[in-house]
């Protein structure tokens, strides 16, 4: 009896997050239809002016803003994380290993409230006294730095797991054929876990496409479309917040205006994690 409810427990748990996330979707989908009917969609998805007060809904200069900030994060976070993942790997011993890694992963547990507030009130100011004297206060370079270092934990952990993953006998026959450990890792272990090492980073670009608070907070809330990096722009994320905190009336356009911006925001993850799905289910290897 004990073993029968415990099981059904855990499968009511199981269709619970099934559930949960099917009625995300009903939500957005809804209210997404609801602004449709109100506004074109192919102005939507083709204008590069976004002014809700003036009834301008056009959603390019919002992704502009999200995706500025999420190249320069992978620019950032990709080299650090795969060189990471490879010293942890391949050249730490087992005790450094031990607590390096999860004091890596330690950043991956910071507010990200606290890195918003770091790229205002020090990155920002740091760029300007000795990089870019122009830059704004609020800038997309310095969200995307710090977003950067933000998901590092993301794309060295996972590339880690991946790269350990790769059995040891391909590295003891590349040093049977006279390789070093630098050729071994780079030209053996690295190709061999390369759909792992392609998903951390696909997963480290979501987390990087939804961040909320860093970009609200160090990048502005001035939606412009082909704007340079050192300037202010506005995130998808950034719009939903700015909505959400003010007092726009339940039911109008731009509340409804929210869902849209949501609904595009969940194609894009959703579009990268079948990415990533198609591509490790593609070019994994099986030892």
């Amino acid at each position: 009896m004990r073993e029968t409810m415990i099981k059904l427990a855990l499968t009511a748990c199981a269709y619970l997050s099934i559930l949960t996330t099917f009625g995300i979707v009903l939500v957005l989908l809804f209210e997404t239809i609801g602004f449709f009917r109100k506004e074109s969609i192919v102005e939507f998805l083709t204008s590069t002016r976004w002014s809700p007060t003036t009834g301008s809904f056009g959603i390019l200069p919002l992704v502009y803003g999200t995706l500025t900030a999420t190249i320069i994060a992978v620019i950032v976070a990709l080299p650090l994380g795969l060189l990471a993942a490879i010293y942890l790997s391949e050249y730490a011993s087992r005790g450094l290993r031990r607590w390096l890694k999860p004091a890596l992963e330690i950043l991956a547990g910071i507010p990200t409230v606290v890195y918003g507030y770091f790229a205002l009130t020090f990155i920002t100011p740091f760029l300007r006294s000795h990089l870019f004297p122009d830059i704004g206060s609020f800038n997309a370079l310095s969200a995307g730095l710090i977003m950067g270092v933000m998901i590092i934990p993301t794309v060295a952990s996972v590339s880690e797991d991946a790269i350990f993953a790769v059995p040891q006998s391909l590295r003891e026959g590349a040093y049977a054929l006279g390789a070093t450990k630098r050729e071994t890792a780079t030209k053996i272990v690295v190709p061999a876990a390369l759909s792992g090492i392609v998903a951390a980073v696909i997963l480290g670009i979501s987390r990087a496409i939804g961040e909320t608070m860093i970009v609200t907070i160090a990048m502005g809330a001035q939606p412009i479309w082909g704007g340079s990096p050192l300037e202010g722009m506005q995130a998808m994320t950034a719009y939903i917040v700015q909505v959400v905190g003010g007092e726009t009336p339940r039911g109008s356009v731009q509340y409804q205006s929210i869902f849209a911006v949501g609904s595009a925001l969940f194609v894009m993850t959703l579009t990268l994690n079948l990415i990533s799905y198609w591509f490790v289910r593609r070019f994994r290897e099986v030892y």
